[in-house]
């Protein structure tokens, strides 16, 4: 899968962008929160996802990986396809979106274009459980927590300590400071365990 792209800006329209990589032109599908933060330089750098289907591969472009890791779990919702998905991205922030599924508001969900009741139902179902494991509301350093959380995790088991004693630990310590550093959060561990 191609994870990600860096080149030179061609083309830029509210639905998709040209990206040329050293000579081949890439074509990028994206949402117009996307749009609305590309930068005006001709260098840049999104996220992609590669969607494959029977008579088609389509490329989506995206500014953030939570904005890409959000699409993913729409896509795998049985009746979100990619289009719907960017669609949900175009009218909403990744914010609301995570606020919306982890509250369970069925209207703000069926309030996107192409989501009816069943769909927007689905999508609670199915990713109310994600969301809030994954993304905790209101907080924009989740994902950078989560990552150096898994770091630690996995600098712990490699010294030796038990996993699920290490994780209990780790999210303790996140619980009262999650700007820490992934340095911070084993020597902070290591008094603890």
């Amino acid at each position: 899968m191609i994870t990600h792209l860096k080149g030179k800006l061609i083309e830029k329209n509210p639905t998709y962008l040209v990206i040329d990589v050293n000579g081949v032109g890439y074509l990028l599908n994206i949402s117009l929160n996307t749009f609305s933060e590309l930068p005006d330089e001709e260098a840049v750098f999104l996220y992609t996802y590669l969607s494959v289907k029977e008579d088609s591969h389509t490329l989506f472009g995206f500014i953030s990986k939570i904005e890409r890791e959000i699409f993913k779990l729409l896509i795998s919702v049985s009746g979100v396809g990619p289009s719907i998905a960017r669609t949900m991205l175009s009218s909403m922030t990744t914010d609301e979106i995570q606020q919306a599924i982890a509250s369970g508001d069925v209207a703000v969900i069926q309030s996107v274009k192409g989501i009816g009741a069943k769909t927007a139902q689905r999508v609670l179902i199915d990713l109310k459980d994600k969301i809030s494991k994954t993304y905790a509301i209101d907080e924009v350093s989740v994902s950078v927590s989560n990552t150096n959380k898994n770091e630690a995790l996995t600098a712990l088991e490699v010294l030796g300590f038990n996993k699920k004693l290490s994780e209990k630990v780790i999210d303790k310590i996140l619980q009262k400071d999650k700007t820490l550093s992934v340095e911070g959060i084993i020597k902070t561990a290591l008094k603890n365990l």
